[in-house]
């Protein structure tokens, strides 16, 4: 049974709005102050860029479903492909939690002061996780045309929040003035060790475009969808990032931001200086809707990973088969969300809702980008395939696409560095270090494993 091309434009560039764009970061980046303006500006042309340009040429060169455990494997070979595959498939369990985290901490806002006692309410935060895990995992086993809609939903939801967050900051600062002062020093990045741990959450903030390729045989002519889809959706996502993170520091002072909760602190604070506080709860509808549809979109896209290997055989097969009726990759899709629900319980072990929330994202980030590693030296080393007619190649040729590849790989290996050091805030920063650090050694150690074993079986 064949994988159904149900994706148009329309739906890719939603997609690729609500993997990538995402509300939380914009008040992990407020709360470092107005140098997390450049910083937006850095990550972009340090990562985003490369990362556009690398998609945009591997897709083109290798359409295939799988992405860039397809391009990987190419270059260097069946196990450097499966451990690109592997961890970018791991580096969901703990994202989804954390992105459910958030969606739990900003739900609390649709119901008022009254609901703020279950902030710190571990039990709260694991049962709305648990739910929105089984709504997203749910719908995306039906099929993705019907699980396309939690992701279009989500994106859709992603302008509201955003649109009223900017205007309310132009119109609170009109009114009252900057809470955060914004003198030309304050717009320059400092190098304390505070404000650098959060760079690699930024550069984290700017990944997502190269989740479709993983299912480019369910997009309606891949080669010419993607780069559209691509382009039009980084420049969008760009401007939402910086002109947001202005917003909620023209309404609150960076020592009041916080990331778990920080976008809806902030319109809460500036819906009632403008006589508007019915609105804050409306809001926070919105984003826990942007939230659960990132968490399904990511969903559709790592699933096909698992899918992918367990046809090469590095899986059991039943990674391989897809649903009789609904032609999905249920299999992965439902091992997926069930190693996804034990991080939502493990994020909590020996700290508490904040710090359960900042090891989940460390998690997320480290594992994450370990294949980022692999997809930019993929693009060196594919350069001396020749390129089709199809292909759309780097303005510039061989040298600037290594040149680009080059800086992704060095961005992407610096943020994983800075991802393994704790908050200061964090009550047990040697807890945390070890959770981080352990849980994404023994990620790769288990995919090296599960390699080995299908090597083994498919020699017999």
């Amino acid at each position: 049974m064949k994988l159904r091309r149900v994706l148009t434009f329309r739906d890719l560039f939603l997609f690729y709005i609500v993997t990538t764009f995402s509300l939380r970061w914009i008040a992990t980046a407020a709360a470092a102050g107005p140098s997390a303006i450049a910083i937006w500006i850095v990550a972009a042309l340090g990562l985003f860029v490369p990362l556009v340009f690398t998609v945009l040429e591997l897709s083109s060169r290798h359409p295939e479903e799988g992405g860039f455990y397809v391009w990987t494997k190419r270059a260097f070979g069946p196990f450097a492909g499966f451990i690109t595959g592997w961890t970018y498939w791991g580096s969901n369990l703990p994202y989804f939690p954390g992105l459910l985290y958030f969606a739990a901490g900003n739900a609390l806002f649709i119901g008022g002061p009254s609901w703020q006692s279950l902030s710190s309410n571990s039990t709260y935060f694991i049962l709305v996780s648990m739910t929105g895990l089984v709504v997203a995992v749910g719908l995306n086993v039906v099929g993705l045309n019907v699980g396309k809609w939690l992701s279009n939903v989500g994106a859709m939801a992603t302008w509201i929040p955003a649109a009223i967050l900017i205007v309310l900051g132009v119109v609170s600062w009109s009114r009252f003035g900057s809470a955060t002062p914004m003198s030309a020093g304050a717009f320059v990045p400092t190098t304390g060790l505070k404000d650098v741990i959060f760079w690699s959450t930024i550069a984290f903030a700017f990944g997502g475009v190269e989740s479709a390729s993983t299912m480019n045989e369910e997009i309606q002519d891949a080669r010419r969808t993607v780069p559209r889809a691509v382009l039009a959706a980084g420049v969008v996502m760009t401007l939402l990032y910086i002109c947001a993170t202005l917003a909620i520091l023209l309404a609150m002072p960076k020592a009041q931001i916080s990331g778990l909760q920080g976008i809806m602190q902030a319109i809460q604070v500036m819906t009632a200086r403008v006589g508007v506080a019915w609105l804050a709860p409306v809001v926070a509808v919105f984003v826990v809707l942007n939230a659960i549809g990132g968490v399904g979109g990511w969903f559709a896209a790592t699933a096909r990973l698992p899918f992918v290997a367990g046809i090469d055989n590095f899986l059991p097969p039943a990674f391989g088969r897809l649903h009789p009726k609904w032609g999905t990759p249920h299999v992965a899709l439902l091992v997926q969300a069930g190693i996804a629900g034990l991080f939502v319980f493990l994020g909590q072990a020996g700290t508490n809702v904040r710090g359960a929330y900042d090891a989940l994202v460390s998690m997320g980030i480290i594992a994450y980008f370990i294949p980022f590693l692999f997809m930019f030296a993929a693009m060196i080393a594919l350069q001396r395939e020749p390129a089709g007619p199809d292909v759309v190649r780097v303005p510039g040729g061989k040298p600037v696409a290594i040149a680009l590849a080059a800086l992704g790989f060095v961005v992407t290996a610096v943020s994983i560095v800075l991802a393994c050091i704790p908050p200061d805030d964090e009550p047990n920063k040697m807890l945390a270090v070890v959770k981080v650090v352990g849980a994404s050694a023994v990620l790769v150690g288990i995919g090296a494993i599960i390699y080995a074993i299908g090597k083994r079986r498919q020699k017999i």
